[in-house]
């Protein structure tokens, strides 16, 4: 990785102001950093619409994707920035059209943190050696299940599975398919 990448995905996670000046020193908008995640990724999963929007302009590419095989629409989807996720998903649109028949729904999840889903009065943690902190990051997937990885089934803290914890769920968290909390205005 190059100087220039490591700026351009540094700035991206400091605003908009980090990556003009960044972009403006030449710094390539598809650079990837140490985690295989693109200024793009940064700005969407932060949810600054600025700097997404400065990416964008600058060239970056909203259908590309790292290890974790999601763009940035998805990371900005997953982290609940609905905003950013409408930018994004356009421009991916936009960029390849056949990507429209692939968000009319696949599986999805949203990240919490573990505080937010211990209010469920039915909640409790599978033991897993490790107790999680309240400020620890888990996911929510759209068959209900609570994993501490973005992969369904792998990892699994909570099987939820019952009339109350989906009622929780949508409800108190508001979780449902992405489209209806990205795209709504």
């Amino acid at each position: 990785m190059t100087g220039d990448a490591l700026a351009l995905t540094a700035a991206a996670r400091r605003g908009p102001d980090a990556v003009s000046a960044a972009l403006d020193a030449g710094a390539d908008p598809n650079a990837r950093d140490t985690e295989d995640w693109s200024p793009l990724d940064h700005a969407g999963g932060a949810g600054d619409v600025r700097s997404v929007r400065l990416l964008l302009a600058a060239g970056a590419d909203p259908t590309a994707t790292g290890r974790e095989l999601r763009t940035a629409y998805e990371i900005a989807l997953a982290a609940g920035h609905r905003e950013a996720a409408a930018v994004l998903r356009e421009a991916e649109e936009a960029a390849d059209p056949a990507s429209a028949e692939r968000h009319v729904w696949r599986p999805y999840c949203k990240a919490y943190v573990v505080s937010d889903l211990r209010r469920f009065a039915g909640w409790s943690e599978e033991p897993s050696g490790e107790p999680m902190d309240d400020d620890a990051v888990v996911f929510v997937h759209d068959d209900r299940t609570v994993t501490r990885s973005i992969w369904p089934g792998e990892d699994v803290v909570f099987p939820g599975g019952t009339p109350e914890w989906d009622a929780f769920c949508r409800d108190e968290l508001k979780f449902g398919p992405p489209d209806d909390f990205a795209l709504l205005p």
